[in-house]
Order: C-alpha cells, then sequence, then structure tokens
C-alpha cells in the first residue's frame, strides 16, 4: 500500500468510525467492532505494519494519524458500552471466616554444618578464644610459603589446589590455616583466635570427600605456651562437643607448619572403643590435626626469634557432624533435601 491510499483508508475509517458505534446495539458486536480495528490482527495493526513502508519523511505524520485514531476508537468503545449497561460479570463471593486459625509457615532453621560450626565456636570462646574470618581468595604467601610449606610440597600442584588465573598467584584456600599468618602479621601476643571458613580442593566427590568442605582452625601464642596447653584446650573441646566419657589420644605426625605434630583420635563414639566398620575396627576416630607452631612460621610472620611460644589445630566441620550426628555420607549437607535438613 503506497503513502496515498494508506492516507485514504485511514482518513475514512476516521469519518464514519462514530456511525458505526453508535449502532452498535450488543455486547457482542461490540467486542467485534473491537477485534475488528483493535485486535491483534486488525485493521489497525495492519496499518502499523505499513508505516516501514511509507517514505522517510512521512513516516511521523502517519505515526500521529495512525496513533490519533486508535486512541479515539477506544474512547467511543468504551462510552458506548456504558451507553449499553454492559458491565463485569459479578465475581463469585468467596466465604470468609475471620475466626479460623491463619496458615502457618514452617519456621526455618539454621544448616547442621551452620549449626556445628556455631557450637564449636562457642566452646573456644568460653575458653577465651575470639573469632576471626579470613578471604577465601588467599596468596601463595599466606596458604603456602608463610606456613614453611616448601616449594616441591605435593599440595602446591595444581592438583590439589584450585589456582585462579592471575599475575599474583592467587588460589582458592585448601585449608583455614592462611588464618593463622594474617592473625599473627596483623596483631602480637598473646593470642587466642579461632578461624572458621570453607575450603577448596580438587578431589572427587564420593561419600567422605569433597572439592568444598569447611574447617576451623585454631591457634594461641604467647610467652611460655606448652605441650600440655594443647593437650588440656583439646580435651576441654572433645568432652565438650562428645561427652565425658570420651576417650582421646596423641598419636605423633607431620604437618610443615607444627613441630612437633599430632593427630587426635577419639573413641569409636559408635562401638565406644570396641571395634565397627565405622572406625575400621580399630576403636579409634582421627578427628583433628595439631602441634606446637613451628619457628619457621613466627619468622614468615614477624615475630622476634625465640621471643613466643604457640599451638596450633585444625579440624574438618564436616567431619566433626558426621560423627556427632551419624551421618554416612558428605554429599548430604549439600544437597539440600529438606527431609535430611529439617531433622536437625
Amino acid at each position: 500500500m503506497d503513502f496515498n491510499a494508506l492516507v485514504t483508508q485511514i482518513e475514512s475509517v476516521a469519518q464514519g468510525i462514530d456511525t458505526e458505534i453508535q449502532n452498535i446495539s450488543s455486547d457482542a458486536d461490540l467486542e467485534a467492532v473491537r477485534i475488528k480495528y483493535l485486535g491483534r490482527k486488525g485493521l489497525f495493526a495492519e496499518f502499523t505494519s505499513f508505516i516501514p513502508s511509507v517514505p522517510q519523511e512521512s513516516r511521523g505524520k502517519i505515526g500521529q494519524k495512525v496513533n490519533f485514531l486508535k486512541d479515539r476508537i477506544g474512547v467511543l468503545l468504551e462510552e458506548r458500552k456504558r451507553q449499553l449497561g454492559v458491565v463485569a460479570p459479578p465475581q463469585e463471593k468467596i466465604s470468609l471466616d475471620i475466626s479460623m486459625p491463619g496458615m502457618g509457615q514452617a519456621v526455618g532453621r539454621r544448616h547442621p554444618l551452620t549449626q556445628t560450626i556455631d557450637e564449636i565456636c562457642a566452646i573456644f570462646v568460653q575458653m577465651g578464644f575470639t573469632v576471626k574470618e579470613g578471604p577465601e581468595i588467599e596468596t601463595e604467601f599466606n596458604n603456602f610459603t608463610g606456613l614453611n610449606i616448601p616449594l616441591e610440597h605435593p599440595s602446591r600442584d595444581a592438583f590439589d589446589t584450585f589456582y585462579l588465573e592471575s599475575k599474583e598467584r592467587l588460589l582458592l584456600r585448601s585449608h583455614t590455616s592462611p588464618g593463622q599468618v594474617r592473625v599473627m602479621k596483623s596483631r602480637t601476643p598473646p593470642l587466642a583466635v579461632v578461624v572458621p571458613g570453607r575450603v577448596y580442593r580438587p578431589d572427587a566427590v564420593d561419600a567422605s570427600h569433597s572439592f568444598m568442605f569447611h574447617q576451623i582452625e585454631g591457634l594461641v601464642v604467647d610467652r611460655d605456651i606448652k605441650f600440655s596447653d594443647l593437650k588440656g584446650t583439646l580435651e576441654v573441646f572433645v568432652k565438650a562437643v562428645f561427652g565425658d566419657d570420651i576417650a582421646m589420644r596423641f598419636r605423633p605426625h607431620f604437618f610443615p607448619f607444627t613441630e612437633p605434630s599430632a593427630e587426635v583420635d577419639i573413641s569409636c563414639i559408635m562401638c565406644k572403643g570396641k571395634g565397627c566398620s565405622v572406625c575400621g575396627r580399630k576403636g579409634w576416630l582421627e578427628i583433628l590435626g595439631s602441634g606446637m607452631i613451628h619457628p619457621q612460621v613466627f619468622a614468615h610472620v614477624g615475630y622476634p626469634s625465640g621471643a613466643y611460644t604457640g599451638f596450633a589445630f585444625g579440624l574438618g566441620i564436616e567431619r566433626i557432624a558426621m560423627l556427632k550426628y551419624g551421618i554416612t555420607d558428605i554429599r548430604l549437607f549439600f544437597e539440600n533435601d529438606l527431609r535430611f535438613l529439617t531433622q536437625f
């Protein structure tokens, strides 16, 4: 349709629309006229589709004519609807008894891992510790070098650590131990701090492993701190979590950032030390690593040589929660199945 023909048709509609709408005598006819002009495939949709074919300098004028007439028809239809007494069908009345109790909403609750973290932190706070949090993106120095982990250590390999693409050699922290370095670099002893948080390692996911999990790092630094202070602190913690009848033992171990180092076992909470499938028939369950802070770590954070001693320990939150609640698959913590989560 060319420009002149389009203008002629618009003007023709404008001249006859008043009479056409005034002659409407029923609701059905009113709807038919509305569809004829304003429907998705109506006359005005057709007019609009022709506008791009009109010369550029005339498109604005045509657009104004179309929009003005479209608005006018809408007003005329509404006016004729009122004249005919066409009203919307009455809505169905809803019976409402305001004396009836409202619909209750389920009360939310904290995730079992959050509950475990809060419980553990509260135990150490009662012993005089403070709670600090560190970033999940760490420097290679804080995650490895500052903790006396040598360059050739396998944990530095890309197969064991998530490195980020950056010039600064940033990474997702593989343990919460960098919190040791950050706290000691920013404060002078005496220190008693726990650092909870998420950590990341490229492990294959199975019933006992995940690429993301939670740890709590603890450290105490002051003058004349002894290994007996470490043992006493951890004994109080273990009994607070698992009960006074739990047995506990220290086994010599090696960690680059502590010397001497030890792993801590507790008597199996399932079989009470008699031996079962959970503890591998040994009667003991390993729950955390610990030791006296290595002098080289003190040197990396700038503490004077020989001025301080201290101890550190690290434990897995999922490990503690699984033992405490009898959970056999770590994946349950992250699947968000309400049937599991609402049990805690």
